[in-house]
């Protein structure tokens, strides 16, 4: 196997790549195990999307804001999404790396920019798990009255369970969660089938949006449309989890891509048809946005009590799946991090600690799941927010990579590639660029929270890994095993 490992300049900058010869099994080297058709990747990747979930604790947020725009604010994320799963297709076949976007973009644009970019995924990795758990309890006490609706409590046992079953194998994991996957994808289907059935809106509120603040009726300006691009995007975000799994999936130069794009397809069509639906079956605008919106309250309107319980118990599930699925991401980041000697060498050998039963790196998923049982506390409105800027962040940087990933060594190497380079990562960057503008220019707070949080990352980089560039972040950009196309 080629190892090619960027090292850095005097100035701390990458120079030209060394290129060494090691085998696979090398001395020391912590590897995971290739275990993942492509089934059995979508399976995961889709979880971890959780389409059914966001339709559930992320969708109802966005018609607050969106009104009967919510659809095609939907709509407009997925078209954008697709240009980030192009970018993502790429990058993650050109170099397949549990790092994901930290090692495509390291690679490609250097140690510093690797290194932003794993401090983004990582806020997105260590938030959106909380966010997502937090949602079990409102809908297990819809389901079941006797249990607490406390979702923070809720959501922290939810989190920690989840952390537990991340230790396990990766490819009965797979299937557990395919098992919730179909619950959820059921529960969807059902809100939809009885949104289109108790339409009480024309199609027409579709394509020219209005919200309501209870008294008034306005069409919904474009400005707000941008802001809400922030939360659809992150309502869509998961499809790119392959990227992380590249080191466990089987022939992953072939497979990554079309989990990725496979992965978008069906998760965004799980959202956005029963958003459509349930659009139309409302009373009117004003019952999206009004403050107490009860989506099973809704259901249970449209059929009976029985109907709105069996889909809040699939929500609940489809969440716990979720959460489970991202545990088991975010881990492989730290773990790849680890191996990329991110920090002090006692703190890279626990995360770097591979499960001789499991094959996973158990130290690394609970480093992942005891900060998010503890995020369950937090404001849900500021994670949302510091989450939505992140996504958006860390789409703009890969976006950049992409254009830089047909340069070079790179330019020859055997991965799938995208049509309509570089007009496709140009329109990404282009659209992102905006939405961080309308954020920054409607929401500021919680870009200075996110440009806040990236700044300390920046200090660590110049006081910690920037003087051990010999020897701290060493990108692997290359870890293989059997990653052949």
């Amino acid at each position: 196997m080629t190892e090619i490992i960027t090292r850095p300049s005097a100035s701390g900058s990458p120079t030209a790549a060394t290129t060494t010869t090691a085998t696979a099994s090398a001395p020391g080297k912590p590897e995971l195990a290739r275990s993942l058709g492509l089934i059995g990747a979508v399976l995961l990747t889709l979880s971890c999307l959780t389409p059914a979930s966001s339709l559930f604790v992320i969708v109802p947020g966005l018609f607050a804001t969106q009104g009967t725009g919510t659809a095609l604010t939907l709509g407009i994320a997925g078209v954008l999404c697709v240009g980030v799963a192009f970018c993502y297709s790429e990058l993650g076949t050109l170099i397949p790396s549990a790092g994901g976007e930290y090692a495509m973009v390291g690679s490609l644009m250097g140690r510093v920019s690797g290194w932003l970019t794993f401090f983004l995924s990582g806020v997105v990795a260590f938030i959106i798990p909380p966010i997502i758990a937090i949602g079990t309890g409102e809908y297990l006490h819809a389901a079941i009255p006797a249990m607490p609706a406390d979702g923070a409590l809720t959501g922290a046992i939810v989190m920690g369970a989840s952390t537990v079953m991340g230790v396990f194998d990766l490819r009965a994991n797979a299937w557990i969660t395919g098992i919730f996957l179909v619950l959820e994808v059921v529960a969807a289907g059902v809100v939809a089938f009885l949104g289109f059935s108790h339409s009480h809106q024309s199609a027409s509120v579709l394509v020219h949006p209005v919200v309501s603040d209870g008294q008034h009726t306005s069409a919904l300006p474009m400005a707000t449309i941008m802001v809400g691009l922030a939360v659809a995007l992150f309502a869509l975000q998961g499809f790119t989890t392959a990227v992380y799994l590249a080191e466990e999936i089987q022939e992953p130069r072939r497979n990554v891509s079309r989990a990725v794009l496979w992965t978008l397809g069906l998760g965004a069509a799980v959202v956005i048809v029963p958003t459509i639906a349930i659009t139309l079956g409302a009373d009117g605008p004003g019952a999206l946005t009004e403050d107490n919106f009860d989506l099973i309250g809704m259901v249970k309107g449209w059929s009976d009590s029985a109907v709105g319980a069996f889909v809040a118990l699939c929500i609940a599930a489809a969440i716990v799946n979720a959460a489970i699925v991202m545990v088991i991401q975010n881990s492989r980041i730290l773990f790849a991090s680890a191996r990329d000697r991110a920090w002090p060498q006692p703190v890279n050998k626990a995360l770097g600690t591979v499960s001789r039963r499991f094959g996973a790196p158990w130290v690394a998923t609970l480093a992942v799941g005891a900060p998010g049982t503890a995020l369950c506390f937090a404001p849900v409105d500021t994670l949302n927010g510091i989450t939505g800027v992140a996504v958006a962040g860390l789409y703009l940087i890969v976006a950049v990579a992409a254009l830089a990933a047909r340069r070079g060594g790179h330019k020859a190497k055997n991965a799938w590639r995208m049509p309509l380079w570089p007009v496709v990562p140009v329109l990404v960057v282009a659209s992102l660029l905006g939405v961080l503008f309308e954020l920054w220019r409607t929401q500021p707070s919680d870009l200075y929270w996110t440009l806040g949080a990236t700044a300390a990352a920046a200090l660590y980089w110049v006081f910690y890994l920037r003087p051990r560039g010999g020897t701290r972040w060493v990108i692997d950009a290359d870890p293989g095993q059997d990653g052949k196309p």
